[in-house]
């Protein structure tokens, strides 16, 4: 099964090719031409060890990789970097189901994906007879950088720069990627959002490819945001891991619907749970979860997507987002029409909102459910789950606690429902204190330290030694230097 782009059907590759290169020539997203065409039992993987399920699913996401092939890239990308074996458990919290995605070596739910991706863009790159050294360029809003760059570390054949918007990722965040060890990793702040930093990235992938900057010099580009479909697959895995282990518990039977709520501003992680309904998982509504930057409240209520709004730093800065690049793909497998698709982000570009047709508009009310929480709901929601059921989360998995509840007041027949956590409560310290009814003192060092007492909650391994640890990546830019900040960068024959 060929891939090709969002915009145009076209411009074809295989599922490696489409890995190793991230984005399409034309902009568009890689992506299969549908999910119908795509034979699997999701049975048959229900009793299986996670890497057995993650083997199964991806060779089945991505068929340029046999089972064997993959099952030697799964295991060498998980074993023993994870605080579980299962990689991602599930906990009961009240009514609900926790999916916890944060025991991975940064805290955080990219950290399932982001273990893996190294090894397949390496074994994608030997598949496709490519010398060329793969120049990686990722924005994150907070989470991706830190978990790419742990992932791409030394690896060989690959250099990485991480671009994160100046004020706009938490203390911590910022300390975990200023950081980074590695002689091939690089971090830079962006003056700006992160709108800002992700539009430049496509920017430079577009300059870069119209341009043929990089002809000849023995680099190519490719991305680590889920606008990489080699990023996006691996995150499928982690809804049957949870649907499984709620089987196994009893919870539901075999066939019984589940209801997933996401706490997105990409939509890369909630696209995920559609790809694995599309693989015949029972899944019944998933719950998109949006904090005061809510453009995907509005849009899936009404079908008109609007960028041009104020833009709120929260304290669940890793969706604070305006442009969702992953909403491209799901526009896509709904409508069958590149046309369209290619018409919709032109006008995103040009004008900064568009309207999706009301058919279309039908079929995304028929597969999501939507709503948003502000920082006060946020922390009103972190201190009544801690007071009421001893479970410390973090201000995203706040975000879809509250949201969750939102479903559930007006679908009283709803199925059982899993609220995905995407991030260690340690990364957003003084937001999680505060949160728990408790005044922060000091650094946001400290401040962990206060969470831990109050709690007795340990903290992660590798957010513990933060404070000790030198700074190595210190760099500012305007956006509109980062054309020229990658061309030097791929310039570079060492960087430390």
């Amino acid at each position: 099964m060929d891939y090709q782009s969002t915009r145009n059907p076209m411009l074809k590759a295989s599922s490696a090719q489409a890995v190793l290169d991230g984005l399409a020539p034309d902009g568009g997203l890689y992506t299969m031409p549908s999910m119908k065409d795509i034979a699997f039992d999701w049975k048959s993987v229900l009793d299986m060890d996670t890497q057995g399920m993650a083997t199964e699913i991806l060779s089945a996401l991505l068929p340029s990789f046999t089972k064997d092939e993959m099952r030697v890239l799964v295991k060498n990308a998980y074993t023993g970097r994870f605080e579980t074996e299962d990689l991602t458990p599930t906990v009961r919290v009240g009514d609900d189901t926790v999916l916890e995605l944060f025991r991975g070596p940064t805290s955080a739910f990219k950290d399932v994906a982001l273990s893996m991706l190294p090894q397949l863009m390496t074994a994608a790159r030997k598949k496709c007879g490519v010398d060329d050294e793969i120049l990686i360029l990722t924005a994150t809003s907070g989470d991706t950088g830190k978990a790419a760059m742990e992932g791409f570390c030394d690896v060989p054949g690959t250099k990485i720069i991480v671009f994160y918007p100046d004020g706009g990722v938490s203390p911590v965040q910022k300390a975990q990627m200023a950081t980074q060890a590695g002689n091939n990793t690089c971090v830079c702040a962006v003056r700006g959002n992160f709108d800002d930093a992700q539009t430049g990235v496509k920017n430079v992938f577009a300059a870069v490819t119209e341009g043929k900057l990089l002809d000849g010099k023995g680099v190519r580009l490719s991305s680590a945001n889920s606008i990489n479909i080699g990023r996006l697959a691996p995150q499928v895995v982690y809804y049957f891991r949870a649907y499984a282990n709620l089987v196994k518990d009893g919870t539901l039977q075999a066939g019984d619907k589940v209801d997933f709520c996401v706490p997105t501003g990409n939509f890369g992680d909630i696209l995920a749970g559609w790809f694995a309904k599309a693989l015949g998982l029972p899944v019944g509504t998933l719950i998109c979860a949006s904090n005061a930057n809510n453009v995907l409240t509005d849009f899936l209520k009404t079908g008109r997507y609007d960028k041009n709004r104020p833009f709120y730093k929260t304290v669940s800065p890793s969706m604070d987002i305006l442009v969702s690049s992953n909403l491209e793909r799901l526009l896509y497998l709904l409508s069958d029409d590149a046309a369209l698709v290619r018409s919709l982000m032109e006008q995103l570009k040009t004008e900064g909102a568009y309207q999706v047709p009301e058919t279309l508009l039908a079929r995304l009310h028929e597969a999501f459910w939507q709503g948003c929480c502000d920082d006060e709901g946020t922390k009103n929601a972190i201190g009544m789950v801690w007071r009421e059921y001893g479970y410390l989360c973090d201000t995203h998995t706040a975000v879809a606690w509250d949201v969750a509840q939102q479903y559930k007041a007006e679908h009283p027949a709803h199925n059982h429902v899993v609220i995905l956590s995407t991030a260690s409560p340690y990364k957003f310290p003084a937001a999680v204190l505060a949160g728990i009814g408790h005044s922060a003192k000091g650094d946001e060092f400290d401040v962990m330290e206060q969470v831990r007492n109050e709690t007795g909650v340990p903290i992660p391994k590798n957010l513990a030694g933060l404070r000790e640890r030198s700074v190595r990546h210190k760099d500012v830019i305007d956006r509109e230097a980062m054309l020229d900040y990658v061309l030097a960068k791929a310039a570079e024959k060492e960087w430390f």
